[in-house]
């Protein structure tokens, strides 16, 4: 099945499938979890198209490479150009909010870590990035206000809320931006709060933003 962004009520936008930008170490939970050092600027990487899949497909796990761990995050999903914006133009480009997994392969990417490598190969696999259709901007008016969680086998494994973010979303629109332009149909992954883990074939997932639950399977 073709990726293709939707809204909640299952509307297509008329945008194109870009790239997506994830954010590492927003939560500061997340970074004691993992004993990594908090980051002075935000840390950016990306995953290309390929690796978007709508959350109504099953996820399907890298086969022989390792860990796969999950990392609920808010995306937010952008309608207009962005280049060396301010955080009021960064709102104002918001198309929609959603809730989407930064699948990781953690051995490979605890590997890479130590060589001093990138960590494209164990973030950037085409799948490697879950997404929910979206909200629009006014359905969720306080987006850093707003709570998110994952339920594994209906286990809560991460739960959060959007004001624990280290650097605000808005803010971190408009420094990605100075870096590089953000284009219509372009995702940002906003960082994860503790709890990742490891997942496994058969797993129900269960994504949660704003009192909205979108259920996904593990191929």
């Amino acid at each position: 099945m073709v990726y293709q962004h939707r809204y909640l009520d299952g509307s297509p936008l008329a945008l194109p499938v870009g790239k997506v930008v994830c954010i590492g170490r927003n939560y500061l939970d997340h970074i004691r979890e993992l004993n990594n050092a908090v980051p002075e600027t935000p840390i950016l990487f990306m995953k290309p198209a390929t690796a978007l899949v709508g959350l109504d497909e099953a996820i399907r796990l890298p086969a022989g490479r390792g860990a796969c761990h999950h990392e609920v995050e808010l995306a937010v999903l952008l309608g207009q150009e962005l280049r060396n914006a301010g955080a009021d133009d960064a709102r104002a480009a918001v198309a929609g909010y959603g809730i989407a997994l930064d699948l990781t392969l953690r051995d490979l990417q605890n590997e890479l870590k130590q060589k001093g490598h990138p960590w494209e190969t164990a973030k950037a696999f085409d799948g490697s990035c879950p997404l929910s259709p979206f909200l629009k901007p006014e359905a969720l008016p306080e987006p850093q206000a707003v709570e998110l969680a994952l339920r594994v086998n209906g286990e809560l494994r991460q739960q959060g809320n959007t004001r624990q973010m280290m650097v605000g979303i808005f803010e971190l629109l408009a420094h990605i931006s100075t870096h590089f332009t953000l284009q219509p149909g372009d995702v940002v992954l906003t960082g994860t709060p503790s709890g990742v883990g490891p997942l496994a074939s058969g797993d129900a997932l269960t994504l949660s933003l704003a009192g909205h639950d979108f259920n996904a399977r593990v191929a």
